[in-house]
């Protein structure tokens, strides 16, 4: 069964910020994931409230591939980069 990490993010150091995007996709595509939507505009928000600007959607094939990308060495390194950049929100969840 699928799972989905759901981002919120608001990128507040656009230039540190990508050091962070440099490597992501290695890292991301050693876990078999697929992003499915990124976007740093401002969300529609049709009912209740967003806590940051954009949005980012990631599949990957099942719970334990998503934790072992959350959990990988160099996404962790990689990760304090995105923390000192931006702000973010994240939750994972198990797809249908």
């Amino acid at each position: 069964m699928a799972a989905n990490f759901i981002a919120q993010i608001s990128i507040h150091d656009p230039e540190g910020y990508q050091k962070y995007l440099e490597g992501f996709m290695p890292i991301f595509d050693r876990h078999g994931g697929r992003l499915l939507t990124i976007s740093s505009k401002p969300v529609e928000i049709v009912e209740g409230s967003w806590a940051e600007d954009g949005i980012v959607l990631m599949e990957f094939p099942d719970m334990a591939a998503a934790k072992a990308w959350k959990d990988d060495p160099d996404y962790l390194e990689l990760a304090r980069i995105r923390q000192k950049t931006a702000t973010a929100n994240l939750v994972l969840v198990e797809g249908l």
